[in-house]
């Protein structure tokens, strides 16, 4: 397998969410799968299987495990693939639903499948292991579940301050999420209605934090549109203090129905 390595949602390499990326998986096992995303070491590694249809399907893999969906891993798959083929529009049948992805140079755009949100649960165990209290929430952003392919609890912090201190036990979290099947934790702070500042603790990722996630943006596109009407473009800045900013335009239709819009730059990386 030929894998390439690319940065998503950033047009600078030092930026950004790296993931590697394989344009053929043909014929590979769910372990050589693994074993690949093991040595890669990002966060997650994308491996597309060509179908006769021309579509693809895709699987997600962290060094520890498989996701059903990955935003940042799609970016970065989708700008590798219009990179050697062309501009234009890929059909992913991932483990969550079809996502369907267009690019315009090295600039990509997903649609989620369909978002849903849910009743939090275990919020004081969760709130206990990142050391915040509910006097730290934002009242007018009420903790929820998202989904938009993988499930990731929604916080709201009320002070940027209250963001950017993130101390918790891996371990402890880690089976947390395991027991609740959470991909991340949706971390954020509303500076406007329009821009939002956000961290994800991924420990099934075997990774402290990570730099930019597109899966949980649509979960968070959906679960802003939950709440009653919503803006129709958001901004949301992460990575920044984990010094490697990343930037995600998420666009939310009015009809409950629809998929979320996430929209992001890739780069390669040179290793």
């Amino acid at each position: 397998m030929q894998i390439l390595r690319y940065t998503a949602f950033s047009d600078d390499p030092a930026g950004g969410n790296p993931a590697g990326v394989v344009l053929d998986a043909t014929g590979a096992t769910e372990s050589e799968m693994l074993a690949v995303a093991a040595e890669v070491g990002y966060s997650e590694t994308a491996f597309l299987l060509p179908r006769p249809d021309g579509e693809h399907d895709v699987r997600y893999f962290s060094p520890l495990a498989e996701v059903p969906f990955c935003g940042h891993a799609t970016i970065a798959t989708a700008v590798a693939h219009a990179d050697r083929h062309g501009p234009g529009q890929l059909r992913l049948h991932t483990r969550a639903g079809l996502v369907p992805v267009t690019t315009t140079g090295r600039t990509a755009t997903l649609v989620s499948v369909a978002p849903r949100t849910a009743d939090l649960e275990d919020l004081d165990p969760l709130l206990d292991i990142l050391g915040w209290s509910r006097d730290d929430l934002d009242p007018a952003l009420p903790p929820r579940a998202a989904f938009a392919g993988a499930w990731h609890p929604v916080l709201a912090a009320r002070t940027r301050a209250r963001l950017a201190k993130l101390d918790y036990d891996l371990g402890t979290l880690a089976a947390l999420m395991a027991a609740r099947d959470w991909t991340t934790i949706m971390l954020v702070h509303r500076e406007s209605d329009t821009v939002f500042h956000a961290r994800n603790p991924f420990p099934p990722g075997g990774v402290v934090e990570d730099p930019a996630t597109g899966a949980a943006a649509a979960a968070f596109g959906g679960y802003l549109r939950s709440l009653g009407p919503a803006p129709e473009t958001i901004t949301i800045h992460q990575g920044y203090d984990m010094g490697r900013p990343s930037v995600l335009t998420v666009t939310v239709p009015a009809e409950t129905s629809a998929g979320i819009p996430v929209t992001g730059t890739a780069v390669p990386l040179t290793v």
